[in-house]
């Protein structure tokens, strides 16, 4: 699990989410109000979401007006998320049944404590390996 979450709320541009998914290795980002859990956004419902002639010569105010969309337009609601105590294979058996990318990891009052990706289950196998 990351335990260092970048979190945006559900009223941020799109232009904003851009820069932090361009500054930072994130691919998903959790939307949050009062440190409780809404929702999450992924690099690829932002790509879905903005024009693809951004930043082209073909670029017009259409597309530049693209960012100005907020996070609640295209974030996923309600995400499926696992408490603190929850072990690898609860986590695994999430990943196998859902078709998501991120587990959003919250406490009892729907606080987030972090982000379980499928690439923290390979890292945290390839330990468990090695030990």
């Amino acid at each position: 699990m990351t335990a260092d979450v970048v979190t945006v709320e559900m009223d941020d541009t799109l232009h904003a989410v851009r820069e932090i998914f361009e500054n930072t290795c994130f691919h998903h980002l959790l939307v949050v109000n009062d440190q409780r859990l809404l929702g999450v956004i992924s690099d690829r419902d932002l790509l879905k979401a903005l024009s693809p002639h951004l930043g082209t010569a073909a670029e017009t105010s259409r597309d530049l007006a693209s960012l100005d969309k907020r996070v609640h337009q295209i974030m996923s609601r309600d995400p499926i998320a696992l408490s603190p105590s929850a072990g690898i294979y609860d986590a695994v058996s999430v990943f196998n049944a859902e078709k998501i990318s991120c587990i959003p990891i919250v406490d009892e009052e729907q606080r987030v404590k972090g982000i379980l990706t499928w690439r923290d289950i390979l890292k945290a196998l390839e330990k468990k390996r090695k030990s």
